[in-house]
């Protein structure tokens, strides 16, 4: 490849016991041995529209140092089925340098309108009868470098939302949910509940990194996302004093709450309507997103059922295979 090239064989678009030429970004290598004590390459690669495993099994002593995780790499290889799911079996592979490719290429993002989403999230704010929310949000908001991450991050690496964008994807999708749903509770604080989505994955701009593949950072790693919009929130709090502390705390249990059980990391169960009803609508919300892009991009091979998935620990029946 000479200059930036077009990028074709896209993984969702993968014909199984075909040979292919394509460039995919490296989300994992491992260097592996063979019983022989040879050594293998086993790789997961990606681009903006799934994920595919890979092995490279001959010449390999050539080419495993010269390529790292994050790396860009062209690979000649032949599309196989392995327990149910197609795999690459490579006998070239070389590193691309930044001006062979494009990083729009390799990197999912939302299909949603960006600019349109941050809006309504802006106008949701604007509508907000209590005076105290609405201060903290629009000091939050209105700050420049948290606005431009809350547009760009993923909701998580993996689980859900797993794409550029995708932050404000799931909020939105939360917030549309909840106006429909407070119809139904009258008991429950609109206000309250709407600040608790805005800021319950907030800490998610800070605790993955997203410039090139999708990781954990390390204060990510040690501290997790709820601590970090916690620092977030006590640093827009020091500049807003007559805010009620008794609101703080509410604010705050929102925030430890949202995951719901302690077995999903969860500091504290959820404690009072609006912290319950955040967490059944984020689960609900993060399942179903999961399920949707999981039946969306692994193809079918033509079977009624799709691999395992490890966050729902089951695997998923396609209806549409099944009517037939």
């Amino acid at each position: 490849m000479t200059g930036t090239a077009l990028k074709t064989g896209f993984v969702t678009e993968l014909a199984l016991d075909s040979t292919i030429t394509s460039c995919f970004l490296v989300h994992r290598k491992d260097v592996r041995q063979k019983k022989d004590g040879e050594p293998y390459l086993s790789l997961t690669l990606g681009d903006r529209t799934g994920t595919i495993d890979a092995n490279m099994w001959d010449g390999v002593a050539a080419v495993q140092d010269g390529f790292e995780r994050d790396d860009v790499v062209k690979v000649h290889a032949i599309v196989k089925l392995y327990r149910e799911k197609p795999q690459l079996t490579i006998s070239r592979l070389r590193r691309l340098e930044a001006a062979e490719f494009s990083l729009a290429d390799f990197l999912p993002a939302t299909k949603a309108d960006v600019p349109a989403m941050f809006a309504e999230l802006q106008a949701r704010i604007e509508a907000m009868r209590n005076p105290h929310l609405q201060r903290l949000l629009r000091a939050i908001f209105s700050d420049p470098d948290i606005a431009e991450r809350y547009q760009l991050a993923p909701a998580a690496k993996v689980l859900h939302h797993a794409y550029l964008g995708g932050l404000l994807e799931h909020v939105t999708s939360l917030c549309r949910l909840a106006e429909r749903v407070v119809d139904n509770y009258p008991y429950v604080d609109r206000d309250l509940l709407i600040t608790g989505i805005l800021l319950h994955d907030l800490g998610k701009i800070e605790e993955l990194a997203y410039q090139r593949s999708f990781s954990y950072t390390t204060p990510g790693q040690l501290l997790g996302h709820m601590v970090q919009v916690l620092e977030l929130l006590h640093r827009k709090l020091q500049a807003l004093p007559d805010f009620p502390r008794p609101l703080q705390t509410l604010v705050e249990h929102l925030i430890i709450s949202h995951h719901g059980k302690y077995e999903f990391g969860s500091p504290k169960l959820p404690m009072f309507p609006e912290a319950l009803l955040l967490h059944q609508l984020d689960d609900m919300d993060s399942k179903m997103q999961s399920m949707h892009t999981q039946l969306e991009s692994e193809p079918s091979t033509g079977t009624e059922w799709t691999s395992y998935n490890r966050s729902l620990e089951r695997p998923l029946l396609r209806t549409s295979e099944w009517l037939k």
